[in-house]
Parts: structure tokens; sequence; C-alpha cells
């Protein structure tokens, strides 16, 4: 497993962040393609009862994906920030008590779950008539998610151990996998939701299993360690692991901010559109992971350098990253806007005949919808900026800004003023209202040091 020699101390930070942004945009994006496919798959090959019952299990895939991604993202921060300083054993350690975290948290509620998949379903949200199906889907896809949770951590530690191009290739394998097998599993063999979950499980035990081999016997610094059983190695792990979840709480609250936005936007498309608004709404929400990959990976890309050299004291080079990742969050988001305006009948028409009323739907509000992706993945940019220099408050307060206290309102108001084109512009007034969030906040961090600026100078006179 052949590593990528990264300086990130000394190294340009223009050419450390290609480095990363690249293959991590590569393998987040595979995985998000996995998710369209999927639903293209279970569409022409289960039904739309099969879409439905999928849909149905997504929250729970991205609850646990949502923890991976805190845990991972903390323990990158705090690993990243102890190598800087030298700290290699410590850093060691704060990634096995995260791996091993994710896996307690996994294992004891896919173990319930597996021992009750009905009542499991019916919690999800499953009618009488999906329950089955459900449960079917539930039995072979429950595995996975500890497997999910481990990806979710050990590509945060391999980025920052110096191999992207890996971390990339155990997205690229993963999707590979499930998209083969997932073909083979419910058209030639007929295995239907079993299949598709099947495949899924397989795909995410490949991606997971070569970040664990990884860090077992090739990492070059992030190797697990092996941690002590006494009581006060005990309580300091879990002192350490509180800490990597405050760090990373916004990573959690951002998977939040799409569970809400699919579960608030269902209710509302249903209650002004009928069941041919959900349709429509529900092909756009397979498409919005693609747009959250995109932020995620330029977060995640800059996380490792601004972390490392703002451990270092170099707030030069930090913020230098900084506005390199903001810049390239608005070339991303304004490239996706401009393809969701321009081909929303290509786009729509991958999923269902643009003459289905549903469709006809989607293609009229596709152009208002992606007026939010700009600032959709500035805000995540953003909210990882302040991850990566353990500024956790204002990383938690956006990600429950955009996610809750902007999104809710928006969804429930905007169709009153606006009709049916507020309930797609709703996503873009939450964005647009965090944004406007972090300039205030800025201008007043920025008023603030002027004036203790201006007091420091009069005091030493």
């Amino acid at each position: 497993m052949k590593r990528d020699a990264i300086d990130l101390g000394t190294v340009g930070v223009f050419t450390l962040f290609r480095k990363y942004f690249i293959p991590t945009l590569f393998g987040m994006l595979s995985m998000s393609a996995v998710t369209a496919f999927n639903g293209i798959l279970a569409g022409h090959g289960i039904g739309s009862d099969g879409i439905a019952a999928i849909n149905i299990c997504v929250p729970l895939l991205m609850l646990f994906t949502g923890v991976g991604l805190m845990i991972g993202a903390g323990a990158s921060v705090v690993a990243s920030i102890q190598l800087s300083r030298g700290k290699l054993k410590a850093a060691r350690l704060n990634v096995t008590q995260s791996v091993l975290f994710v896996t307690l948290v996994a294992i004891i509620p896919s173990l319930l779950m597996m021992a009750y998949p009905s009542a499991t379903a019916r919690l999800l949200g499953a009618s009488e008539h999906l329950t089955p199906m459900v449960r079917e889907y539930l039995l072979w896809f429950i595995p996975s998610l500890m497997f999910q949770m481990w990806c979710s951590v050990c590509l945060f530690i391999i980025r920052l151990d110096g191999a992207p191009r890996l971390a990339m290739m155990c997205n690229v394998i993963a999707a590979l996998i499930t998209v083969i097998l997932g073909w083979l599993f419910i058209f030639p063999l007929g295995w239907g939701l079993a299949g598709a979950a099947l495949a899924d499980s397989i795909g995410l035990f490949v991606g997971g299993a070569i970040g664990i081999v990884y860090l077992f016997r090739f990492a070059d610094k992030l190797r697990f360690y092996p941690v002590k059983w006494s009581v006060k190695s005990l309580r300091l792990s879990v002192r350490n692991l509180g800490y990597q979840c405050r760090i990373g709480s916004s990573a959690l609250l951002t998977e939040a901010t799409l569970a809400t936005l699919m579960f608030v936007g269902n209710h509302v498309f249903m209650t002004h559109l009928g069941d041919d608004g959900v349709g429509a709404f529900g092909i756009a929400c397979y498409y919005m992971p693609f747009v959250f990959m995109v932020g995620n990976a330029i977060a995640q890309s800059a996380q490792p350098i601004i972390s490392y050299n703002f451990g270092l004291g170099y707030k030069d080079r930090v913020m230098a990253t900084e506005r390199i990742a903001l810049l390239t969050s608005i070339a991303c988001g304004s490239i996706i806007m401009a393809a969701f305006t321009l081909f929303p009948q290509i786009l729509v028409g991958v999923f269902i005949s643009p003459d289905n009323v549903a469709a006809r739907i989607a293609i009229h509000g596709f152009p208002y919808f992606s007026m939010a992706f700009v600032f959709f993945i500035l805000n995540l940019t953003v909210i990882g900026y302040y991850q990566s220099v353990e500024r956790v408050k204002p990383a938690t307060a956006l990600a429950l800004l955009r996610g809750f206290i902007f999104l809710i309102p928006s969804f429930l108001l905007l169709p009153k003023v606006m009709g049916t084109n507020g309930i797609w512009l709703a996503l873009c007034l939450s964005e647009v209202l965090t944004t406007i969030s972090i300039i205030m906040g800025f201008a007043i961090w920025v008023t603030r040091s002027k004036l203790a600026g201006h007091v420091n100078a009069a005091g030493s006179k």
C-alpha cells in the first residue's frame, strides 16, 4: 500500500490541497454515485415499493454515518495537532480509541435491531404494507453499519497519514463492488431487496476492511496502539472520546441536516403536491449526496493541512488554506448549480420518464432548488474550518442554524408566501441565512480584535 510523501508543514498549501482534494473528491463522488445507481436499480428491478422501503432505511444509515463522521473528524483534528507537536504515541492512542468506540457503538444497537427487525421497521416509519419489505432489507443491511462507521473514521486517518489516494480507493472499490453485485443480485439472480442490501453490505465490508488492515499493518505513523484497560486509562479514554465528539459534533449535525431535509421536505411536498410532489422531491434527494460530498471533500481536504499548521502556530498557512477551500467551494457550487439549471430534463430523465407528472414537477423545480448549492457547499467549508482549529462552539452553532433553526421554518413559511416555488427555495433561504450569520460573526470578531488591539496599544504607552 503506497503512501504519498506529504509534508504538511513545509509544502505549498495549494499543492497540498490539490493532492488531498482530487482523490478525496473522486472517492466521495463514487459513493454518491452508488446511492443514485441503487435507486435506479431498485426502481427498474423492484418497483416503487422497493424504492420506498430503501428510503425508509436511509435515515438509519445517515445516523450511523453521522456518528462515524463525528468521531473521524474529531480524531483527525486531535491527531493532526498532536503530530505537529511531536506526540506520536498520543496521536496513535486517539486513533485507536476512536475505532474501538465506533465498533462498540455499532455492535450494540445492530444486535438489537437484528433481534427485532419488524419493530425497527415500524419505528422507522414503515406502514403495514411496507414493513415486510423493510424487514427483509434490514436483516441483510444492518451488519454493514459497523463497516460504514469504520470507513467513516479510517478515511480521515488514512488521509492524515499521507495516503489520500488509498482513501479514495477504499471508496472506489466499495462503490464498484456494490454496483456490480447490486446488478447481479437484483436482475440475473432475482434476489430483490435482500440482494440490494447484501450488495451494499459486501461493498462496505471491503471498504472498511481495507481501512482497518491499513491502520494495523501499513500506516506510516498512525498505526493502532495497544490500549490499557486500567480504570485510570479507561477514564482518560472517555475524556479523549468526549473531546473528539465535541470537535466533530458539527459533522453529525451536518448529516442530520440531510435527514431533516428529507423528512420535512417529504411532509411539505405531500401537503402541497401529493404523491407526485414527493416523487419529484425524492429525485432531488438522490442528487443531494453529490452536493454534500463535494462540500465534504473540500472540508476534509483542507482539514489535515489546517489542523497541522494550526498546531504549529503557522497562521498564514492556515488562512491561505482556508482561502483556497472557500474559492474551491464557490467554483464547485456554481458548476453544480449551472448543471441543474441548464439540464434538468436530463438529470430527471435518468430516474423516470420526463413525461411523468412527478418528472415535470422536478424539471420545473430543479433550477430553484439548485440556487442553494453555492451557499450549501460554502457553509460546509466554513464549518469544517472551525472544526479544524478546535473552535467547537461556532461550528456547532452554524450546523444547528442550517440544519434546524433556519431550515424547518423556511420549509413551513416560504410555500405560504411563494406557493410551490417556495418549497424548492426553502433550502436556499436556510443556507443564505447561514452564510449571512457567518459574515456577521466574522465582522463582529474583526471589530472586537481591533478594539482589543487599540486597548493593548493604549495600555503599553
